[in-house]
């Protein structure tokens, strides 16, 4: 089978399974789901793959919520992501039901040509994106180590063919005082809460200092009970994000000081404590993404230029994790959004229109036939295949 029927096959695959994959996005889109608790959404991205004859782990790395899907027997095994964790109270607003239905899309229709090309796809399903580094304790846990090359897509308000994202880290900061009483006996008291404010002042004089693309932002998670209550604990949680890891490692020494300063001010004592695996940074595969954006300009999209690409904020995801230790790719890929960027209520409800509709069909088929291109491209197959056995050597 040659490149070019191969990937005329897989979007006929795709176009042939429109109306699922649009049916599972909005049924993912309908029930959402938080990190770790993504159950109904992990059974549903399972099911079409498991009606197509792929080979199904369930808890995949021993997470609940996590699967493997296999299909094929070829020495080339690419990895699809499957995200499909949402967010609190404002549900799929970063689309991660389109993530699902897309990933489901590519795996269906690599699964069709797997035999002709050598490939075995590998549909992974992978949870707690948004908080708790799913993909993280998965690759630690070796379900990628067959793998030769990953691949997966993000909706956004834009095109973006080589998405890079920052580095990240997330903690809780415990304050321990003593309670009294705020008008008997403060004098009795050490005031947890005061020690929130005091680190969040030097937080705040911090952010002058901070190098381009660090950056800090926290909530207050607990303060106290009662005004008349001088506060024994307080809770305050925070992320951390830079280019690359080495700026998070200087950004995270200089954050324990502000830390530090709220305790030793107050007198409390202190705890801080990682809620999650650090992120690293995106680093696409540059084959892979120039080829993803003569996808994109093929099916009628405008990716952004390379030479402004970079400089688009794009947050932080674990799969940057990924593409550290294997070519990967997670190219955004654009819907309507009426101005609205991800993680807000208006892009919830983008996410579960014609746009986003659109996007799971096309995406499916760009990721689909960058992999065909990957496959038949004899020079880019043989390096990702010997990526792999330096790893598998190291």
């Amino acid at each position: 089978m040659s490149s070019a029927t191969a990937s005329l096959s897989v979007e006929d695959a795709i176009n042939r399974r429109r109306g699922d994959l649009i049916e599972l996005s909005h049924s993912i889109h309908a029930e959402p789901e938080l990190a770790f608790a993504e159950h109904r959404s992990c059974a549903k991205t399972q099911a079409l793959a498991a009606e197509y004859g792929f080979e199904i782990t369930e808890r995949a790395g021993g997470l609940d919520t996590a699967f493997r899907a296999s299909y094929g027997s070829g020495p080339l095994v690419v990895g699809i992501c499957a995200e499909y964790d949402a967010l609190p109270e404002i549900g799929h607003a970063c689309g991660h039901n389109i993530i699902a239905a897309s990933a489901v899309g590519t795996a269906l229709a690599l699964a069709e040509v797997a035999d002709e090309l050598g490939l075995t796809v590998v549909l992974v399903g992978t949870p707690a994106e948004e908080l708790g580094g799913g993909k993280v304790l998965l690759l630690n846990a070796g379900v990628f180590d067959d793998i030769a090359a990953t691949v997966m897509l993000h909706p956004g308000p834009v095109d973006i063919a080589a998405a890079r994202s920052l580095a990240l880290s997330e903690v809780t900061v415990d304050y321990t005082g003593r309670e009294s009483h705020a008008a008997v006996a403060p004098y009795l008291g050490v005031n947890a809460g005061d020690a929130v404010t005091v680190a969040q002042v030097a937080i705040g004089l911090l952010r002058q200092q901070l190098m381009p693309g660090q950056m800090v932002h926290g909530i207050v998670t607990h303060g106290g009970q009662a005004t008349n209550v001088i506060p024994g604990r307080a809770e305050m949680r925070y992320t951390m994000r830079a280019t690359d890891m080495s700026a998070l490692r200087e950004l995270e020494d200089r954050m324990a000081g502000c830390f530090s300063a709220g305790a030793l001010a107050t007198g409390c004592e202190h705890q801080v404590s990682e809620i999650a695996p650090a992120y690293a940074e995106l680093a696409p595969d540059p084959w892979l993404s120039e080829t993803v954006r003569a996808e994109m300009v093929r099916l009628g999209r405008s990716p952004l230029p390379e030479n402004v690409e970079a400089s688009v904020p794009l947050g932080s995801t674990d799969m940057g994790n990924i593409s550290q230790v294997m070519p990967g790719i997670h190219p955004v890929i654009g819907i309507d959004s009426g101005g609205a960027a991800i993680h807000q209520p208006a892009f919830t409800a983008a996410a579960a229109g014609p746009s986003a509709d659109r996007a799971v069909v096309e995406g499916a088929i760009m990721l689909a036939r960058t992999v065909v291109a990957l496959a038949e491209t004899p020079a880019e197959r043989s390096r990702v295949l010997q990526a792999q056995e330096r790893r598998r050597a190291s």
